[in-house]
């Protein structure tokens, strides 16, 4: 089964630029004035998962609470340092999650941040990915 997450977003370029060049991903493909969206497909090449976002003339109504998250476990140490000095040499703040697993450096080392439109995401190191 493959699996795509899409999400509208009031500035297109904003998100792609994130999940493009801050958190690794590549752009796998898009559409622009598609009935009259324009979108961006992001993931990994090969995965049975990616994103998609969307912008049209419609704003974003985005509702959430603390606890919706979404979590990448890098698939070494050097990838998880990479991304988190990524992170904070973009002046992306750390936050602290609701949950007060993912704070726990001793289970988690779960690093929590927002994205461009204020969704939650955390960078996990392996130790956490055998729940």
């Amino acid at each position: 089964m493959n699996l795509r997450i899409a999400r509208h977003t009031d500035d297109l370029e904003k998100i792609e630029n994130f999940y493009v060049n801050i958190l690794g991903f590549e752009r796998l493909g898009g559409f622009q004035n598609h009935n009259n969206y324009d979108g961006v497909f992001i993931g990994k090449p090969k995965l049975e998962w990616h994103f998609e976002f969307t912008q049209s003339e419609a704003k974003a109504d985005h509702h959430f609470d603390e606890d919706d998250i979404l979590i990448f476990y890098p698939e070494t140490i050097l990838e998880y340092n990479s991304l988190i000095n990524n992170i904070l040499e973009n002046n992306i703040s750390i936050i602290t999650s609701k949950n007060p697993y993912w704070n726990n450096p001793e289970v988690s080392r779960g690093k929590m941040f927002l994205d461009p439109d204020g969704f939650r995401i955390i960078i996990s190191d392996l130790k956490a990915k055998g729940l």
